[in-house]
């Protein structure tokens, strides 16, 4: 199967919903509640997801294709997870976005001319240690080089230390920690660690 699994830019429209599962999961601990729940949040992410701002591993093993996998990224034109205020009020309604918004601005992260910024890496938890997250990291660092970044920059929560091994085996590199203090109630974690990739 491996011989079958293509990574590409971009996922299919037909594989939205799949897309926006596979991310949501990932992440449930960390915006599940800022977006409503799963349903709510999935429902969400489907509108806001831009295809063109994501690498994908596809299932190409028999015709009806399928998601394993999906590197977003951030750069100054537009990122993985679109949207802002005014997709938030359509979806949630104006009070109930403002308060989102304001929560949600806690987790942004200042973009640089000369850095790709990941936006969330996501493997479905059956094809997790197969390999997959190499081979999106791999190759949103080709997409960066070839695009003229010098630098890729994740961050990684203190509670994933799988996935801060394979971003160190990677090559990435730890330059700051910074503490929630006492928003580690609402955000499910504690600190979170600044990573580079320089190219």
């Amino acid at each position: 199967m491996k011989d079958q699994i293509k990574i590409s830019m971009g996922f299919p429209e037909h594989l939205r919903s799949s897309a926006a599962k596979i991310y949501f999961d990932a992440f449930e601990n960390k915006i599940g509640w800022l977006l409503g729940g799963r349903t709510k949040a999935i429902s969400y992410l489907e509108k806001v997801m831009d295809p063109s701002f994501a690498i994908c591993a596809i299932d190409t093993s028999n015709s009806k294709s399928k998601i394993l996998g999906i590197a977003g990224f951030k750069i100054a034109n537009g990122s993985m997870i679109g949207g802002g205020f005014s997709s938030l009020v359509l979806h949630y309604g104006f009070f109930s976005a403002l308060w989102r918004t304001i929560f949600l601005l806690v987790l942004e992260r200042e973009i640089e001319s000369d850095v790709l910024l990941m936006d969330g890496i996501a493997v479905t938890p059956d094809q997790r240690g197969k390999g997959i997250g190499s081979k999106l990291l791999d190759a949103i660092a080709d997409h960066a080089r070839q695009n003229g970044y010098k630098i890729v920059r994740l961050d990684v929560i203190d509670s994933n230390s799988r996935a801060r091994a394979l971003y160190e085996r990677k090559g990435f590199e730890l330059i700051r920690i910074e503490e929630m203090g006492p928003l580690k109630h609402l955000y499910g974690f504690s600190s979170a660690a600044t990573m580079l990739l320089k190219l």
